[in-house]
């Protein structure tokens, strides 16, 4: 104010306190859904990639949760190895203006070495390792950032990935960081060794990923009854083969994979083969505090069917008729559970 003179009033002593500044909005991380991801990265869906510049460039922001921005102007020489011979992709943080290491996995360090050998028969002096292709005979300007998102719809199209409501699923690059950073969380990857992996300034950025993991633990089964796709009580075996997703009141043994309607069985170190929603799957498991949510969902399964109806769409009503008497089945074992009624009448009170 001082500065622009637009208030000569303000006396030269006036200060601001950390405390005087506006409350920054507490926005949850944006990660995608599991079932999303598992059509992003199923191999024959990353096949349908017409450039393979722009397939790596995929992988390396699932994998590196690199932003897209820095993947794109990674320097052609961008691998780095330790001693034991392990591969680190380096590449600058244009956020933080620094230069910064990524471990990365032996299969995406040979796909970055193919696309070198690719950049080197296509450009005279690359400096990048993806340079733009077109317009660019030097090779001196990377790919745009918009250019890779509008590459990036178009595939999503032709891959025809769709959420569990059967939707057309549209995201940002982006949000495979914010995925990346969720997963490790989640798979108890100790929060300092994720900010080192995303490069983080402090702890108070990678504790954006961490509070989904806080809200997992807290919110764990306790005492509930839980039920499976069929409806059919669920009693966990300590020794048996959904202990992984047991409750143990010191900490989890290991990671559980929360969902927005009930938890996935599957232990951790698996990949979930559903690609679309959980309540077709048989490792799903649910309890009463899912109740609202699965009501909710019964509602919308219904309108869904109605429409698909609507249009003839044989086969996606086929599909969500199998959700909906799953729901049905699930929500009337957890309504026959004492007490539910009641807590839900004091919860919406």
């Amino acid at each position: 104010m001082r500065q622009h003179r637009w208030d000569d009033t303000l006396p030269a002593t006036a200060l601001i306190f950390p405390d005087d500044y506006p409350k920054r909005a507490d926005r949850p991380p944006r990660a995608l859904a599991e079932h999303v991801m598992a059509q992003v990265e199923h191999p024959d869906n990353l096949d349908r990639w017409t450039s393979p510049a722009y397939r790596l460039v995929t992988l390396i922001l699932i994998r590196a949760g690199l932003r897209i921005t820095d993947a794109l102007r990674l320097p052609r020489d961008c691998i780095v190895t330790d001693p034991a011979g392990a591969p680190y992709l380096r590449y600058l943080n244009h956020k933080m203006k620094r230069q910064a290491l990524v471990p990365i996995d032996e299969q995406l360090h040979q796909l970055i070495s193919e696309q070198q050998r690719r950049v080197a028969v296509a450009v005279a002096n690359p400096a990048w390792l993806f340079p733009r292709p077109t317009k660019n005979l030097d090779g001196a300007a990377p790919v745009a950032a918009s250019t890779y998102r509008l590459a990036l719809y178009r595939w999503l199209t032709r891959c025809d990935v769709r959420d569990e409501y059967g939707r057309p699923v549209r995201f940002t690059p982006h949000q495979w960081r914010h995925t990346l950073g969720t997963r490790l969380i989640n798979r108890d990857v100790p929060q300092e060794v994720v900010r080192r992996i995303l490069d983080h300034d402090s702890a108070q950025m990678t504790a954006h990923y961490a509070r989904l993991h806080d809200t997992t633990v807290r919110r764990h089964w306790k005492a509930a009854r839980k039920v499976d796709v069929t409806g059919r009580s669920v009693v966990i075996d300590p020794d048996g083969p959904l202990a992984d997703a047991a409750w143990a009141n010191q900490r989890l043994g290991r990671a559980t994979q929360a969902l927005p309607n009930g938890y996935c069985g599957l232990p951790v170190q698996q990949s979930c083969p559903h690609a679309n929603a959980c309540l077709t799957c048989p490792m799903f498991l649910t309890t009463a505090e899912f109740l609202p949510h699965h009501r909710s969902q019964r509602q919308q399964t219904m309108q869904i069917i109605s429409a698909a109806e609507a249009r003839g769409q044989a086969r996606l009503v086929e599909m969500n008729r199998h959700v909906l008497t799953n729901l049905d089945r699930i929500i009337t074992a957890l309504d026959d559970e004492p007490g539910t009624a009641s807590e839900e009448t004091a919860n919406a009170s």
